[in-house]
């Protein structure tokens, strides 16, 4: 069967540490799959406000999640801190990808890395919009 797969080549444009709590486990006492969504969504929050921009107001715009994708390289446990890596990937008109590479701190050896394709929207209408200036200005600065 084939599998998917990810690559994180783009440049890092943020990392942040985020430590494995008691709650992030699952019955297996590893990372459970939806605490790593959480953890990306954490590391994304932290991403936009590195640059001055919030996910539900980037110049009046907000984002939705398109999709989706993780690729899993080892186990991660209570007690290890995670760095996550965010890259921007390939752009389109109203929206790109964002990359993840999740490492232990510890070692820098690779726990996963994962994909979110967001597109910008307009908040009170819900429609999907342009990508505003100055996050464009970001994606043209570092591709």
């Amino acid at each position: 069967m084939p599998r998917l797969k990810l690559d994180y080549t783009a440049p890092t444009l943020h990392t942040t540490d985020i430590p494995i709590r008691i709650t992030d486990l699952n019955y297996g006492n590893h990372l459970a799959h939806d605490r790593l969504v959480s953890i990306l969504h954490e590391a994304r929050v932290r991403f936009f406000r590195a640059f001055g921009f919030e996910e539900h107001d980037i110049e009046g715009r907000g984002i939705l999640l398109a999709d989706l994708a993780v690729t899993y390289h080892r186990e991660a446990f209570y007690g290890q801190t995670l760095r996550v890596e965010v890259a921007i990937g390939e752009a389109a008109s109203r929206g790109c990808d964002l990359l993840y590479r999740v490492t232990d701190a510890g070692d820098g050896e690779t726990v996963a890395l994962a994909k979110t394709g967001i597109v910008f929207i307009e908040p009170a209408s819900r429609r999907v919009v342009s990508i505003p200036p100055a996050f464009r200005a970001l994606i043209e600065k570092n591709l």
